[in-house]
């Protein structure tokens, strides 16, 4: 369903397993920019009567999702940190080259913001399954059926505003791309690293 070129190594979660406080750390802060990421997209495209419907839901849900992993954070006794860079989602922001039509930037941030999405998703999955940590691992896998449905919502804005052949080619130069990317980073407790 989600159509990754590169599936993540099963490894990453025995990175994840030793580095558990960094990766609800970045979990945290992933969840926090995604809601601010539905904010933007409120503000820069007002004039998008369903999208702007569909961000604000989404803006609530991810600062609910937040509050979960603060709430988890929280019961373990650990503080949230500073923000970390995401190098994954600096990447691909930087895909499409600037400029276009309004409408080619819509669709652009919609993609780049499925794709997040998608890579959520999956990464959620192997947690669910891998984390020897069961509740977390419950944890994960209700998040994983979330990020699925974020996924197909930015997919299908994105096929809904913009030509779907035009649409369709730049998703898959976007995979593309994606899993270049992944071969660099797969490594890191983080949860797009």
């Amino acid at each position: 369903m989600l159509h990754l070129k590169l599936p993540t190594d099963p490894r990453w979660v025995n990175i994840v397993e030793k580095n558990l406080d960094e990766i609800l750390t970045d979990h945290a802060y992933c969840e926090q920019k995604a809601a601010s990421s539905a904010i933007s997209f409120i503000i820069g495209f007002p004039e998008y009567t369903e999208l702007v419907s569909e961000m604000s839901d989404l803006a609530q849900e991810e600062m609910s999702h937040f509050k979960m992993v603060h709430d988890i954070m929280r019961e373990r006794g650990l503080t949230l940190g500073r923000e970390r860079k995401d190098a994954y989602v600096h990447k691909l922001r930087f895909y499409f080259p600037k400029g276009g039509s309004r409408v080619e930037s819509l669709i652009n941030r919609l993609l780049v913001a499925g794709l997040i999405e998608a890579r959520s998703c999956e990464r959620f999955r192997l947690l669910s399954e891998e984390l020897e940590d069961k509740k977390l691992a419950r944890f994960y896998k209700k998040l994983m059926i979330s990020e699925a449905g974020h996924y197909a919502m930015f997919l299908r804005f994105a096929r809904q505003y913009g030509d779907r052949e035009v649409v369709d080619k730049k998703w898959q130069e976007l995979l593309d791309f994606e899993a270049q990317v992944m071969k660099e980073l797969s490594v890191k407790e983080t949860i797009h690293g």
